[in-house]
């Protein structure tokens, strides 16, 4: 069951899902293109995007690579499938990045071996949309979330892309965490940090090196768990309330 949605996101979660249980939306239905949604709804791309993560890990939607996102035929309770809500907490988070590490450095590795040039240029596109966000004093989630999720495509086993997008956009620690202690200035270097990290796995996959893929990812991964990790202590050293539990 879906917990109670709030904000843009969740009321789009609640919509979709009373059109799937009142039988508007059948198992096997196709749902409107995200195009479609953002029209109809007057919300943005993002809104939509984590409104159908939320419904995919919740087993209520399928997505199909180049088809489209369609209601499940049926719900699917795997050992594999995370779900987004139940992913709080810095512990949880840190446990997501270490599976995270050992997924997507495979990913990487199989996207050097497997990438096609329509692969690369979603690659590209998802850096070129961080790039362009972190110029603009945007939210990087999303184009961050599309460049992890477009190398599990470029690995050719939909199994990767299924489990990255059942953490959906949460699978980013900033989109779960608030972290208040970053002023602008340092928000944007470790954002250029991360942009760096991804840019240096694009050339590893562009060149077709799977190994340098492999390390590239997850000194990325990696890294992000370590900064995680030290925020984490600075908050606590921050407030002795929390170091005293």
């Amino acid at each position: 069951m879906l917990k109670e949605p709030s904000g843009l996101a969740g009321k789009l979660v609640s919509d979709l899902t009373t059109r799937i249980r009142q039988g508007e939306l059948r198992p096997g239905d196709r749902l409107p293109t995200e195009a479609q949604t953002v029209r109809r709804f007057g919300v943005s791309r993002t809104v939509v995007r984590e409104a159908l993560s939320r419904m995919q890990a919740a087993g209520l939607v399928e997505t199909r690579h180049g088809v489209g996102t369609f209601v499940t035929t049926a719900r699917r309770d795997s050992g594999l499938r995370a779900q987004a809500a139940e992913i709080a907490g810095v512990v949880d988070l840190l446990a997501m990045l270490e599976l995270r590490i050992a997924i997507e450095s495979e990913a990487a590795a199989l996207a050097a071996q497997r990438r096609t040039p329509a692969h690369l240029a979603g690659l590209r596109a998802a850096l070129d949309e961080f790039a362009a966000d972190l110029a603009a004093g945007r939210d990087t989630v999303a184009a961050d979330f599309d460049f992890h999720r477009a190398v599990a495509q470029a690995a050719g086993n939909r199994y990767f892309e299924d489990l990255l997008a059942s953490f959906g956009e949460r699978a980013i620690p900033r989109a779960r965490l608030k972290l208040p202690h970053l002023d602008e200035a340092s928000r944007r270097q470790y954002l250029a940090i991360v942009h760096r990290e991804h840019e240096d796995i694009f050339a590893a996959i562009a060149r077709g090196d799977a190994d340098g893929a492999r390390a590239a990812m997850r000194n990325h991964i990696g890294n992000g768990r370590e900064r995680l990790k030290i925020r984490h202590q600075l908050s606590d050293n921050r407030n002795p309330k929390r170091r005293s539990k």
